[in-house]
């Protein structure tokens, strides 16, 4: 038996599967952004909003990495 990894619960599974699909879904907005902003007459207000979009993005990533994470009290 291979003692070196710790066993995942179910909750522990699925919040990395959903932490991997938000940081697609992220790097995917990232990648839209600097799409848009490269366009002859870039769209602000479709900027703004995909941007105000990945900031909440980011807040729900730290979120399930914080359920994630133990915390460590030092």
């Amino acid at each position: 038996m291979n003692d070196d990894q710790p066993i995942l619960t179910d909750e522990e599974i699925a919040l990395q599967a959903q932490l991997k699909l938000l940081r697609v879904e992220h790097a995917d907005l990232e990648a839209s952004i600097e799409a848009l902003s490269h366009m002859p007459i870039p769209d602000q207000l479709l900027i703004a909003r995909l941007k105000r979009k990945k900031l909440v993005l980011r807040d729900e990533i730290v979120k399930v990495e914080d359920q994630l994470l133990p915390d460590i009290i030092a």
